[in-house]
């Protein structure tokens, strides 16, 4: 599959979870581990039987600990949104790309370049405009926005180990892997929390099914081969794009309000992420 086509079905599949965990009655941690378990499930066989778990140990400890990162990435941002308004724990949280691009910076000596630092600005101010400039000059420096800024950073972490080890594995064996570490932290958690895991109803299950099936092993195995093609600060920016279908999803299913300064912001976000993908013009040198 076309990388880029692949990132797009990815993003439009994980776009789906909000909806989900929203139609869940069910804590979004719980709901967040029945998610990693069911894509996991229906993976392994697969992958047992076609014999590719085979890996050497250091890619292994990464594509584990990728795991872990994700599925703390979802358990923070889902403890951040107990603590402070969702509008604003879902915008700290977007800043991801700025991490990815910083830290490949830093740690890889890579320079994401100009289109994407452009890219990234025009999309986090459509993300501003799309939470509400009131929600941005009303923030307050508690806990619940340190949580979310976490969430962010172990977000581009995941993005950028993942990044480093696809050359080496093969794309279904690495996301068995982290499916496997994050199940595994994720049903810890749950089990610290004593809360139910087992008692729901038809329709919360079935939520669980959508989250695993689409948004999970449908979603992360196209977008982690397109990561395999595509530079990591393009695909981190291109994920911004979830919160402006997730609107959209929300429009239609939920009845919720598509105002102007959503619609504006939309498209600001999508031009950001546009503009990251253009090609930069080469200047051509004459030689004499």
């Amino acid at each position: 599959m076309n990388p880029k086509f692949s990132l797009v079905i990815g993003i439009l599949c994980i776009s789906f979870a909000p909806i989900f965990v929203r139609f869940a009655d069910a804590p979004p941690v719980t709901a967040a581990f029945y998610r990693m378990l069911i894509a996991l499930v229906c993976l392994a066989p697969y992958c047992f039987i076609k014999r590719n778990l085979k890996i050497d140990r250091k890619t292994f400890i990464i594509a584990i600990a990728g795991g872990i990162l994700f599925g703390a990435d979802i358990a923070v941002w889902n403890i951040s949104l107990t603590i402070t308004s969702a509008t604003i724990s879902s915008l700290i949280a977007n800043i991801t790309p700025v991490w990815v691009g910083l830290l490949s910076l830093i740690f890889l000596k890579k320079r994401s370049g100009k289109l994407f630092w452009a890219g990234t600005c025009i999309a986090i101010i459509g993300i501003i405009i799309l939470a509400g400039y009131k929600t941005v000059f009303s923030i307050n420096a508690n806990l619940g926005l340190w949580l979310a800024l976490l969430s962010s950073l172990l977000y581009a972490i995941y993005i950028l180990l993942t990044k480093s080890i696809l050359d080496q594995v093969e794309t279904l064996t690495l996301v068995f892997y982290n499916l496997a570490g994050a199940t595994v932290f994720l049903g810890l958690i749950c089990m610290f929390q004593q809360g139910n895991m087992l008692v729901f109803s038809g329709n919360t299950w079935l939520c669980f099914a959508g989250l695993g099936l689409i948004c999970q092993l449908t979603g992360w195995l196209t977008i982690t081969h397109s990561l395999r093609f595509l530079p990591s600060t393009k695909v981190s920016l291109a994920l911004l794009a979830r919160a402006v279908i997730a609107g959209f999803w929300a429009f239609l299913l939920l009845n919720e309000r598509l105002g102007l300064s959503e619609i504006v912001g939309s498209v600001i976000v999508l031009a950001g992420i546009a503009l990251t993908f253009l090609k930069p013009k080469q200047s051509n040198k004459i030689l004499n």
